[in-house]
């Protein structure tokens, strides 16, 4: 592993509070690669081998029932991602793909069980970032039960434009079944939910949504902290 990978690695909050020694530990068997789009990471009801940490790119989460598939999560830069599986030594609930090219780093899952008994500051971040999903997931929850398919996406447009360069203008960075699937709709359903927000002030050209009355989108997406909210990253005390 490069000691740019390693000096970032040492300040991303799963690891940052983590001893030295037991950092050395934990990196020396790790490794990060890139992957290009549209890689599977891994796949649902295989054993977790590793524990994964989005460093650079985009990566879904999705399960599959018969027939059906559905897309459950979009992970981004510090994500991490199959914690509960790695932690409980049990297969995997969902399979992983990159949505964009993107580096990862593994770690393999015995090493995180065995520091984790060991290192409080480990075990302090691990305890946060389970604490961290469990909320994301009711939050995810409250979203689809309480909200219309127009206002999921409605929200969501508003979330993203918080971050993007140009707060006007979004970009989708993947497919837009995608997002239909994240936001519980079919694309035919996804295409009416945007025309439907036509009315306040949403157009979109290829993979471009322009905001055009921010305020009246607001309005009408009626945003709450208690489902919009991000989630934050732990802070090291140091």
């Amino acid at each position: 592993m490069h000691k740019d990978d390693v000096d970032r690695l040492r300040k991303l909050p799963l690891f940052a509070e983590m001893a030295d020694v037991n950092f050395e530990r934990i990196f020396r068997p790790s490794f990060v690669q890139s992957f290009p789009a549209r890689t599977v990471l891994l796949k649902e009801d295989e054993a977790a081998d590793f524990l994964f940490v989005v460093l650079d790119g985009l990566v879904v989460m999705s399960a599959k029932s018969g027939e059906s598939e559905t897309v459950l999560e979009v992970l981004r830069m510090a994500d991490v991602f199959i914690l509960a599986a790695v932690l409980n030594d049990d297969i995997c609930l969902q399979t992983a793909q990159t949505l964009t090219s993107s580096r990862i780093l593994m770690v393999p899952s015995s090493l995180v069980r065995g520091i984790l008994n060991e290192d409080n500051g480990f075990m302090r971040a691990v305890v946060f970032e389970t604490a961290r999903a469990y909320r994301k997931l009711v939050k995810e929850l409250k979203a689809h039960k309480l909200r219309s398919s127009a206002q999921r996406l409605a929200n969501w447009i508003i979330r993203e434009s918080l971050t993007a360069e140009n707060n006007d203008v979004v970009v989708l960075q993947y497919e837009k079944r995608v997002l239909a699937s994240y936001l519980g709709m079919t694309p035919e359903n996804l295409s009416r939910s945007f025309a439907s927000l036509a009315d306040y002030g949403v157009t979109t050209q290829s993979s471009s949504i322009k905001i055009g009355d921010y305020n009246k989108l607001w309005q009408f997406a009626s945003p709450s902290p208690l489902i919009d909210r991000h989630e934050p990253l732990l802070q090291s005390k140091t």
